[in-house]
C-alpha cells in the first residue's frame, strides 16, 4: 500500500483533532455561535467514527453542509472575501475536512491549513500572550506531523514534543534572519483593507454630554511617550487632538480638514523634547503635548494647532516630537474665525444665555467674565462624577440650573456657550490630560480612561488661552489624574486606581515588556528596516538588495546548522542494530560476497545465499532476525545484545 494512501492510527487521529482544537480556540469569541456549534458536532462526530471504527459519511451530505453553511457565512457577513468571513469559512472547512480523512495524505493536508489557520490569529492579536499560545500551538501541530512518520508503532508524546522542541529551536537562527531581512511593505502587516480600522476605540471628531466619560471604562492605552529629560508636570500634560468649533445646541463637531490658516506663535522656555507611539485609533489626528511646534512628517500642523496624519491612523505610529508649554498666540482674530467661535444657534439654551448676559454687565473684561463663570463653577453646588444624569435637548441649561453634575465634557461645554454668550470666543479642545509614570520601562502610559476636554478661549492682545473649567471644580483631575477625582463608589478600571502596590508594580513590568515588544517586533517597519541596514553600513537598502542578503545568510545558516547536525550524527553512539549488521556483512564480505550500497536486507539475503549455499540458513536466519528488529515493532536491547550473539557465532572465512 502507498504511504500516502496508509489508514491512520487512533493515536495519530487524536493528535490532528487536539491540534485542530486549540488553533481554533482563539477564534471561537469572534464566530457566530452556530458556527461553533457546528464545529463541535463535526469534531465529536469525527471522534464517534474513529472510537467506532464507522464508514464515513458519503459526499453528497458532505457538500449540502457546505453549501449550507457557505450561504449561511454569507447571509451573516455579507461577503465571503475579508477577515471575519474568510476565517470563519477556513474554520468550517477544516471541520468538513475531519469527515472525509481516510487516509495518511488527508491528515497532512489538515496538517498545513492548521499551519495557515495559526497565522490567521495574528490579524486579531499581536500581544505577548497571543505569540506565546500560538508558539505552544505551532509545538503541537509539529508533535503531530512527527506523529505522523511513524506507521507501526507510535513513539510517544516525550519524543515527539522533545523532536519537535528540537526542531523549533533550529529554526529560530533562519527566523531571525528572515525576520531583520525580509523586505517590508508600508501599512500594517497583519490586515485587510476592509478590516484595518475595525475594532479600535478612542476619541471622536464629535463631543456631546457622555461620548467621552464612554472612554473612562476602557483601560486600553492611547499612548505611550519617552521624555529626552525629566516628564513635566501632571498639569501640563495636555495631550492635544480634535478642536471642536461647531456646535448645533447639543454636539460639538471638529472640521475633518482642520483649519488651513497658520498662525504666529511665540514660544517660550526650555522645548520638551518626547517621542509618542500612538495606538491605532482610525481617525486622522495624532496627539502631542500643547503646544507642539512642529508636526512629524508627513502629517501637517493646522492652524488651530492639531497635527493630522495624510491618512487614518490603522497601525501603531511612531514620532518624534518637540513641544512648548509656555506659549503665546500672537497672531490676530480673522474675521470669519472670529464668527465661528461666537457662533450660538438660535434658540438653544436659553436660560444659559440669559445667564451669561446677566454676568457679563457686571464684569469689565474678558478675562474677568472668564473668571466669574470659574468662581460660579467652584463656589456654587457643581460636582464632578464619572456617572452624570442624562440630559436633555437643552443640555447646557439642564446642567447649570439643574444637575450641576458632569464629567469634563459637560464643562467643558457649558463653559464654551456661556463665553460665546458673552461675547468671548471660545473652542472646545479634547485628547488627553494627565498620564501614569512606568517606572520600569522609563515612560508616560495614557491611557483611553485619560480622555479629557477643555476650552480655549480668545483674549484681546494674548490669543488663544487654554481654560480648563473642570479644574475650578475638581482640581484633582488635573494635579492627580482621573483616579483622585472620582469618587470611590463610582468604576473605574483597576489599572487606573492604582489599588495594591505589589499589583501595580507586576502591571508596569508587564506593560514595560509589552512597550518593549511593541518597539521591536510589531513596529520594525520599512523605515526602521532602513536605518538599520545603514548602521549597518549598507546604503540605499532596496529590496532587491535586502533579498539577495536574506537568501545569502539563510543558506548560511542552513549550511551551518547542517553540518552541526552532521557532526552530532556522526559523534553518536552507532546503532547496536546496525553495527552488528554491518559485522554480518564484513564477515560475509570474507567469504567472498560483498554487500552493494544500494542493496537491501533481502535482496542481499537472497543473493548471499545463493552464492554460498552451504551458508544460507545461517544468512537467511540472521538476515530475517535483523529486518524483525529494524522494522518491526519488537526492537529492544534484548534483541540487539542477541542479533550480535549470532553475528558473532557465524563462521569467519
Amino acid at each position: 500500500m502507498n504511504a500516502a494512501n496508509e489508514r491512520l492510527h487512533p493515536g495519530q487521529v487524536g493528535w490532528l483533532l487536539f491540534a485542530l482544537a486549540l488553533v481554533t480556540l482563539p477564534h471561537v469569541e469572534r464566530l457566530p455561535w452556530w458556527v461553533t456549534l457546528l464545529a463541535v458536532t463535526l469534531l465529536i462526530w469525527r471522534i464517534y467514527i474513529t472510537w467506532h471504527a464507522l464508514h464515513m459519511p458519503p459526499k453528497w451530505l458532505l457538500f449540502v453542509i457546505a453549501g449550507g453553511t457557505i450561504g449561511g457565512i454569507y447571509l451573516h457577513y455579507g461577503r465571503l472575501l475579508g477577515r471575519d468571513s474568510g476565517v470563519t469559512l477556513l474554520v468550517v472547512m477544516l471541520a468538513l475536512k475531519l469527515l472525509e480523512m481516510a487516509a495518511l495524505r488527508d491528515a497532512m493536508v489538515l496538517v498545513f491549513l492548521c499551519y495557515f489557520l495559526v497565522i490567521t490569529n495574528f490579524l486579531y492579536s499581536q500581544t505577548i500572550p497571543t505569540a506565546l499560545y500560538l508558539l505552544l500551538v505551532v509545538w503541537v501541530i509539529t508533535a503531530t506531523l512527527i506523529g505522523f512518520q511513524f506507521r507501526q508503532q507510535q513513539p510517544g508524546f516525550r519524543y515527539q514534543f522533545r523532536s519537535a522542541g528540537m526542531l523549533l529551536l533550529q529554526s529560530v537562527p533562519l527566523m531571525l534572519v528572515l525576520f531583520v531581512l525580509f523586505p517590508r511593505v508600508s501599512g500594517p502587516l497583519w490586515g485587510m483593507p476592509q478590516d484595518a480600522l475595525s475594532g479600535t476605540t478612542g476619541l471622536s471628531d464629535e463631543m456631546s454630554p457622555g461620548s467621552v466619560s464612554k472612554l473612562l471604562t476602557s483601560d486600553a492605552v492611547a499612548l505611550r511617550a519617552t521624555f529626552r529629560s525629566e516628564v513635566p508636570r501632571a498639569n501640563q500634560l495636555y495631550w492635544r487632538g480634535p478642536v471642536m468649533w461647531d456646535f448645533d445646541g447639543y454636539t460639538w463637531t471638529a472640521s475633518r480638514l482642520g483649519n488651513q490658516l497658520q498662525r504666529e506663535v511665540q514660544r517660550s522656555g526650555n522645548p520638551i523634547e518626547y517621542t509618542v507611539t500612538v495606538e491605532p485609533h482610525s481617525r486622522r489626528w495624532l496627539f502631542a503635548l500643547d503646544l507642539p511646534a512642529r508636526a512629524p512628517a508627513p502629517a501637517r500642523l493646522t492652524g488651530d494647532f492639531q497635527i493630522l496624519s495624510p491618512a487614518p491612523v490603522s497601525r501603531r505610529t511612531r514620532y518624534d516630537m518637540v513641544s512648548h508649554a509656555n506659549w503665546r498666540d500672537n497672531a490676530e482674530l480673522q474675521s470669519f474665525e472670529k464668527q465661528r467661535a461666537l457662533a450660538l444657534p438660535a434658540r438653544s439654551n436659553p436660560r444659559s444665555a440669559a445667564l451669561a448676559e446677566r454676568m457679563r454687565k457686571g464684569v469689565a473684561d474678558d478675562r474677568a467674565y472668564a473668571a466669574a463663570v470659574l468662581a460660579m463653577f467652584s463656589n456654587q453646588n457643581f460636582y464632578y462624577t464619572t456617572t452624570p444624569p442624562l440630559l436633555g435637548t437643552n443640555p447646557v441649561d439642564e446642567f447649570l440650573f439643574s444637575t450641576k453634575a458632569g464629567f469634563c465634557e459637560h464643562y467643558a461645554s457649558a463653559f464654551a456657550v456661556l463665553m460665546r454668550a458673552g461675547g468671548v470666543p471660545a473652542r472646545v479642545v479634547t485628547g488627553y490630560q494627565g498620564g501614569e509614570v512606568n517606572y520600569v520601562g522609563a515612560y508616560l502610559t495614557v491611557r483611553q480612561a485619560d480622555a479629557h476636554a477643555w476650552t480655549e478661549v480668545w483674549f484681546t492682545n494674548e490669543g488663544w488661552v487654554r481654560v480648563d473649567p473642570t479644574a475650578a471644580v475638581s482640581p484633582n483631575r488635573v494635579e492627580s489624574g482621573i483616579a483622585a477625582a472620582a469618587p470611590q463608589s463610582e468604576s473605574l478600571p483597576r489599572q487606573v486606581r492604582g489599588e495594591y502596590e505589589w499589583l501595580q508594580r507586576a502591571r508596569m513590568t508587564w506593560d514595560s515588556a509589552t512597550n518593549s515588544w511593541n518597539q521591536l517586533v510589531l513596529e520594525y517597519t520599512q523605515e526602521r528596516q532602513f536605518q538599520l541596514m545603514e548602521r549597518a553600513g549598507i546604503d540605499n537598502a532596496t529590496w532587491q538588495k535586502l533579498a539577495t542578503i536574506m537568501f545569502m545568510l539563510a543558506t548560511a545558516v542552513t549550511l551551518v546548522i547542517g553540518l552541526i547536525m552532521l557532526y552530532r550524527v556522526r559523534a553518536q553512539r552507532p546503532d547496536p542494530l546496525v553495527h552488528a549488521y554491518n559485522r554480518f556483512c564484513a564477515k560475509l564480505a570474507r567469504h567472498g560476497v560483498t554487500r552493494h550500497p544500494s542493496e537491501g536486507p533481502v535482496a542481499f539475503s537472497r543473493r548471499a545465499g545463493a552464492t554460498r549455499p552451504d551458508l544460507r540458513d545461517l544468512i537467511e536466519t540472521i538476515s530475517a532476525f535483523y529486518v524483525q528488529l529494524r522494522y518491526g515493532s519488537s526492537a529492544s536491547a534484548t534483541g540487539a545484545k542477541e542479533l550480535m550473539a549470532k553475528v558473532n557465532a557465524f563462521p569467519s572465512a
